[in-house]
C-alpha cells in the first residue's frame, strides 16, 4: 500500500510538471485531450458562464465574465503549488522518510501525515524554518528536488505575465483601430460604407494586410497562451472574436464584388483568419453551428449597395454574386459561431440595422453630439 501511495504521489509531480510546461513553456497547440489545464479551464468555464446568465443586465453579466481570465489564472496557479506540495508529501509519507522537528527532539517515526505536508510546503517556498528537516538521504534528495521544482516554478511563472499581458495588448491594438474604422461594435459594412464615403476604397489594400498580419499574431497568442481567449477587451462591445469576424465578412464582400480592393490580397487576409478561427475551434473543441439569424439579410445587402452607388463606386458585382457570398460565409460562419456561443460574445452583423456611436465619440461626462466640432455624425462627409 505505502508503494502504491508513493507511486501515486510521483504520478501527481509529474502531471503537474507535464501540464505546467505544456501551459507556460512549449510554443505550440496541444493535441492530447486529457490535460489537467484543459479540465479545469472547461469545468470552471462552465459553471462561471452559467452564473454569468443569472445577471439580468447586461453591463453587469459583462464585468462578470470578464473576471474569469485573470482570476482563473491565479487559481490554477495555486492548483499547481497545492498538487505539487501535496504529492511530495505523499511520497515522503509513504516511505515514512525520517525527519527530525525542534519539538520532539527526536528523529524517529511514525510521525503523522500534517508534519510530512508541512515539511513539504515549507521546503517547496524554501521557508527555512528548520522546525522540521528530513534526516535520511532519501528524505534530503526529495527536500531538495522539491525546493529547486518550487523556485524554478515561481521564477517561471513571475517571467510567464509579463509576457502574457505584452500578448494580450498586442492583441488589442487593431481592435481598437477598428473603433473610427468600422463602428463600435465593428461591422464590415460599416467599415466599407465609411472608406466609400471618402471615397478611398483602395485605403482598404493596407488594412487588410495589417489584418492579415493581426489573424497570423492571433492564432500564434492563442495557441502559446489559450488563457487569452477568457481575457475579454476594455470596452463590452468589442471582442476578438468580434474583430475576426469583421476582418473575414470584409474580405468575404471585397472576394466577390466591390471595385477598387485587392481581391488577391482579400484571399490572402480571408485565409489567414479562416485559419485562425478553425484551429481556435479545435483547440477549445468547438463544433460548427449554424447561427439562427441571418446575418446579411436582403435589405441590409441592398442599403450597402445602395451606399457604394451613392458615392459613386461600381458594385454591380455585388449585387449578383450573393450565392458566391453565401458559400464563403458558410466556410467561416458555423465556427465563429460556435466560438462566440462558447465565449458568451455576440458575433457582429456583417452590416448594422443603423449607424450606432463610436466609443471614442461618447464619455461619461459628455454625450455624442451630430454634427458638431470633434463630435461628427458618421454621416458627416466631410469626417469619412
Amino acid at each position: 500500500m505505502h508503494v502504491i501511495l508513493a507511486l501515486v504521489g510521483v504520478a501527481l509531480i509529474l502531471l503537474v510538471l507535464i501540464d505546467g510546461f505544456e501551459a507556460i513553456i512549449l510554443p505550440r497547440r496541444v493535441t492530447h485531450r486529457y490535460r489537467l489545464t484543459r479540465f479545469f479551464y472547461r469545468s470552471t468555464w462552465s459553471v462561471w458562464r452559467r452564473a454569468g446568465g443569472l445577471f439580468p443586465r447586461a453591463r453587469y453579466r459583462e464585468a462578470f465574465l470578464s473576471l474569469f481570465g485573470p482570476l482563473s489564472l491565479l487559481v490554477l496557479f495555486a492548483l499547481w503549488f497545492a498538487t505539487l506540495i501535496f504529492g511530495f508529501a505523499l511520497v515522503q509519507w509513504s516511505l515514512q522518510t525520517v525527519i527530525q522537528t525542534t519539538v520532539a527532539k527526536e528523529s524517529v517515526p511514525p510521525v503523522g501525515f500534517a508534519t510530512y505536508w508541512y515539511l513539504s510546503g515549507t521546503t517547496f517556498f524554501t521557508l527555512g524554518y528548520g522546525d522540521v528537516a528530513p534526516v535520511s538521504w532519501l528524505g534530503r534528495v526529495l527536500a531538495v528536488v522539491e525546493s529547486g521544482i518550487g523556485f524554478g516554478s515561481i521564477a517561471v511563472i513571475i517571467s510567464y505575465l509579463p509576457v502574457l499581458y505584452q500578448a494580450f495588448s498586442q492583441r488589442e491594438r487593431l481592435i481598437g483601430l477598428l473603433d473610427a474604422r468600422a463602428g463600435s461594435p465593428p461591422t464590415a459594412g460599416e467599415f466599407v460604407m465609411r472608406l466609400a464615403r471618402a471615397k478611398n476604397l483602395p485605403a482598404a489594400d493596407a488594412f487588410l494586410q495589417e489584418w492579415e498580419r493581426w489573424a497570423a499574431e492571433l492564432l500564434e497568442i492563442h495557441l502559446s497562451f489559450p488563457v487569452l481567449s477568457y481575457y475579454r477587451s476594455q470596452h463590452d462591445n468589442q471582442s476578438w472574436l468580434a474583430a475576426l469576424a469583421t476582418v473575414l465578412d470584409t474580405c468575404s464582400l471585397a472576394m466577390v464584388g466591390i471595385k477598387g480592393v485587392d481581391r488577391y490580397q482579400a484571399q490572402l487576409t480571408f485565409a489567414m483568419a479562416r485559419h485562425a478561427t478553425v484551429d481556435l475551434a479545435m483547440v477549445f473543441w468547438t463544433p460548427p453551428q449554424t447561427p439562427p439569424e441571418e446575418r446579411l439579410p436582403c435589405e441590409r445587402l441592398q442599403r450597402l449597395l445602395s451606399a457604394l452607388a451613392e458615392s459613386g463606386c461600381d458594385s454591380c458585382e455585388l449585387g449578383v454574386a450573393q450565392k458566391k457570398l453565401a458559400q464563403l460565409r458558410e466556410m467561416y460562419e458555423p465556427f465563429l459561431y460556435g466560438l462566440s456561443r462558447y465565449f458568451q460574445v455576440t458575433l457582429p452583423p456583417i452590416i448594422a440595422e443603423k449607424s450606432g456611436v463610436d466609443n471614442w465619440q461618447t464619455s461619461a461626462w459628455m454625450k455624442r453630439t451630430p454634427g458638431i466640432g470633434l463630435l461628427p455624425s458618421t454621416e458627416d462627409e466631410h469626417f469619412y
